[in-house]
């Protein structure tokens, strides 16, 4: 796609890889590439999980590029349609996404981790939100994180600006395994291989379910989902892969998920 942004497709897998050297720091350029890439992802009825990764070993991604900013451009600038990083606001995005991070995420790179379904990372990874020695607001981070984590510990990390190393994310369940830098991206393919045999649109309708759930009740979103309210919900129970499940279960076979 360029040179800053890199695509690889097998079957229904889209691999994207940021590489902007030597920090990985994202530009409004490469924001908004990245939010045409994954908003691509999300349009094509073929493709089913995307993997996120970046080039090199010291850094997944430090965020935003300070140069980028300390020559006029500002936070709240056109960060494309997916806003900063092309993820956190990119909607409808009802496919899985898995973060292969290697190295350090920092500020918007923590964030950009924090927009994946699923975290997978080396095991000399680590996480840092430093912005507020820079007198601003990790906004994404402030939204997701105390979701994600103890409210103490968010809030520490969010106060503090201190390195969360990997260990320490993996024991919060903020990542889902560690693993030697050489093993990982193996990891990471095997389980997008597996979330690409499954139902797509059981894995719609539980992003949509997770994301409208955060401010609902638990009786009203409950009544949502069981009166067909959320239109991936709705799409699902009409579907031929529900009946599909229901027969594969009955006779006791692989279903064959065709996402109708």
């Amino acid at each position: 796609m360029s040179d800053v942004i890199r695509v690889h497709r097998e079957g229904a897998i889209l691999e994207v890889t940021m590489d902007r050297p030597k920090a990985n720091a994202i530009n409004p350029k490469t924001s908004r590439l990245m939010g045409e890439t994954f908003k691509a992802f999300r349009d094509n009825p073929d493709l089913r999980v995307a993997v996120l990764k970046t080039a090199g070993n010291k850094f997944f991604c430090a965020g935003m590029d300070l140069k980028a900013r300390s020559e006029g451009e500002t936070a709240d600038g056109d960060w494309g349609i997916g806003g900063f990083g092309g993820l956190q606001e990119l909607r409808g995005l009802n496919k899985p996404v898995i973060a292969c991070v290697n190295g350090m995420a920092v500020g918007g790179g923590f964030e950009l981790a924090l927009s994946c379904d699923l975290i997978y990372a080396s095991d000399h990874s680590s996480f840092a939100l430093p912005e507020i020695r820079a007198g601003t607001l990790a906004d994404a981070a402030s939204v997701r994180l105390p979701r994600r984590l103890p409210y103490h510990i968010a809030m520490e990390l969010l106060f503090t600006g201190r390195w969360m190393y990997v260990a320490e994310a993996h024991r919060w369940g903020l990542v889902n395994e560690v693993l030697p830098k050489e093993k990982l991206e193996e990891r990471v393919w095997e389980v997008a291989r597996l979330l690409a045999n499954g139902p797509p649109l059981v894995f719609a309708a539980i992003k949509e379910a997770a994301r409208v759930s955060e401010s609902l009740s638990f009786q009203d979103a409950m009544n949502r989902l069981t009166r067909r309210q959320l239109a991936t919900v709705d799409v699902l129970y009409g579907s031929e892969d529900s009946l599909e499940g229901a027969r594969a279960f009955a006779e006791k076979r692989a279903p064959v998920w065709k996402g109708r």
